[in-house]
């Protein structure tokens, strides 16, 4: 699912009649478009931010809780927020931490670190992330996920990979058109032709596969990666399976 969206309306409830500028500002800017929308970074990690902000500047109070609150909502596990404070500590004091603390416990009391990893990385695009690519997962290194998209027109499908996780050396043969096109919806990843360097991938990004062209493609070491395939219609198509990319050529790209 895609990124949830920030609405914020504290300012005017509380302060519209008696200061509506600084309300505006509050509502229509910090958690608007311009700062907590900005999809540079995630919400996950703008409360990780806001939280370290807060807590390296004393201000362990209302406004410390309701972004613990918040952080948690976006995804902040209770392992995360302990390792947070404690690294924060050596930096924005000790009595900072031990406050932290305190409200943390309070906040994450009945809280279970139950987003895993691939779920928090769901919460980062709209397409689904599927099941387990049974069907293929003898041509993968690791963990990959498929989710069909489209059965008509073009086919295409979203392809999941946890990180390191890569697909072997393959050939989508055509005597006439043919190929594949990926699109990069998140994290990262890499693609690579036979004879040429490697190449990231990030999302937005776009992929041509010419038919009859020896490739793989998969995630980077540190990133769940997912993108779009698209089987691009052609004669005589078929794919063809080679061997695997080996950990000595994945581990030079990163």
């Amino acid at each position: 699912m895609a990124q949830q969206k920030i609405k914020q309306t504290a300012g005017r409830y509380a302060l519209g009649e008696f200061a509506p500028e600084f309300a505006r500002l509050n509502d229509d800017v910090l958690f608007g478009e311009a700062v907590w929308n900005d999809s540079s970074l995630s919400l996950h990690d703008r409360s990780m931010v806001t939280i370290s902000i807060l807590l390296g500047k004393g201000l362990i109070d209302s406004s410390f809780r309701s972004h613990l609150e918040m952080g948690k909502r976006h995804g902040i596990t209770r392992k995360e927020i302990a390792a947070l404070l404690t690294q924060a500590a050596f930096y924005a004091g000790w009595p900072n931490a031990w406050g932290g603390f305190r409200i943390a416990k309070e906040v994450w009391a009945d809280c279970e670190d139950s987003l895993t990893e691939k779920e928090r990385f769901q919460q980062e695009m709209i397409f689904p992330i599927g099941g387990p690519n049974a069907v293929y997962a003898k041509y993968f290194i690791g963990n990959s996920y498929i989710a069909d998209i489209s059965d008509s027109q073009i086919t295409f499908a979203n392809v999941t990979f946890e990180p390191r996780c890569r697909n072997n050396w393959h050939i989508h043969h055509a005597r006439s058109g043919g190929g594949q096109m990926l699109v990069g919806i998140a994290g990262r990843g890499w693609h690579q032709e036979e004879g040429s360097p490697a190449v990231e991938i990030l999302p937005g990004m776009v992929i041509h596969i010419p038919a009859n062209v020896k490739h793989w493609h998969g995630a980077a070491s540190g990133s769940w990666f997912s993108h779009l395939a698209f089987s691009i219609p052609g004669d005589g198509v078929s794919n063809e399976w080679l061997e695997q990319v080996t950990d000595e050529e994945y581990d030079r790209l990163d």
